[in-house]
């Protein structure tokens, strides 16, 4: 899902290169400096950037970011944002999802072209990250009669290319909206506009349901872009929970925690954008293989998916 900061300012910083042989960066920072992390909602804030320049961190010195970091209190401006829907993080993503973050992630995860170039560059990663979950999935291979959780399942994005492929699947999100969306977009496709499915194809089944509330047993588990509302010591425990509902296999994709995207998000918090969103995690990869291991599993698969403005790890696991 979803978080949004950016920091809207003339200050120019140099930092540390980021040492990643499968990408360039540009050296230059002019007007907005977005947060990079899986999920992270730049789009939230993105909504503001049709005519300001948008440029990409390289170069330098931390330095000058010390400074900055100690100018504001990202903290107590999370916890007001807490109080006004009278609650935690859960109740501050439940409120972001049902309203404004519903309309803006429809659009980026739709088809529309009312969407500008952060948030296309944003489809571009999130499809890539489906693309890939499925030729996990299909590389053990056909899903017809496979039982699947899709937990956090957003518009329907992964639960509807696998409910094509054949696969039972049960899909959950903690927004009322997202799930009637997905549910729409679901019966459109599968129907494609006969009064009966596809034989051999069954409707997803979709529950307004947050991670903690899921149950059942499953062949397997998915849960995308997710992990990033969660603080790592919950996100430890909503891992194994997810690993107790699968049989077989559970997929997780997350956004990675390295010094360098965790500084630019710290950055981002301090000049959040109009525009309110979620808190964001993020989580190193050793972390998250650590908490698996608790509970009996292994990760046999990996990935990472980047764009300009999307970063998704990807891990496969299986148990030990």
């Amino acid at each position: 899902m979803a978080f949004s900061s950016i920091l809207h300012s003339p200050v120019h910083f140099t930092l540390p290169r980021p040492h990643y042989h499968h990408r360039r960066m540009p050296l230059s920072i002019t007007a907005a400096i977005p947060p990079f992390s899986t999920a992270a909602d730049v789009a939230a804030v993105s909504d503001t950037l049709d005519s300001t320049t948008i440029a990409v961190i390289g170069g330098g010195s931390v330095a000058a970011l010390a400074a900055v970091l100690s100018l504001a209190d990202p903290e107590k401006r999370r916890q007001m944002q807490a109080e006004e829907v009278g609650g935690g993080d859960k109740e501050v993503v439940r409120e972001y999802f049902n309203n404004d973050g519903f309309q803006r992630w429809r659009r980026i995860y739709g088809d529309t072209d009312d969407v500008n170039k952060v948030q296309k560059d944003i489809r571009l990663g999130h499809s890539k990250t489906v693309e890939n979950v499925m030729k996990m999935l299909l590389d053990e291979g056909p899903l017809s009669g496979i039982t699947v959780c899709d937990a956090g399942c957003g518009t329907g994005c992964l639960s509807i290319p696998l409910a094509k492929e054949g696969a039972v699947v049960a899909a959950s999100d903690i927004s009322a909206a997202m799930v009637a969306e997905a549910e729409k977009q679901a019966r459109e496709e599968l129907f494609n506009g006969k009064d009966e499915i596809s034989p051999g194809l069954v409707l997803p089944k979709f529950e307004v349901k947050d991670l903690e509330s899921l149950d059942g047993k499953y062949n397997t588990v998915v849960c995308l872009d997710v992990l990033i509302h969660y603080p790592q010591n919950k996100a430890d425990a909503m891992i194994a929970h997810l690993a107790s509902l699968a049989e077989n296999r559970l997929i997780l994709s997350f956004a990675p925690k390295t010094f360098y995207y965790d500084l630019l998000k710290r950055v981002g918090e301090l000049f959040p954008g109009p525009s309110k969103a979620t808190r964001a995690y993020l989580h190193a990869e050793s972390d998250v293989e650590r908490a698996l291991q608790k509970v009996g599993w292994r990760i046999r698969k990996r990935g990472l998916i980047t764009t300009q403005f999307y970063f998704s790890r990807i891990v496969e696991a299986i148990p030990a």
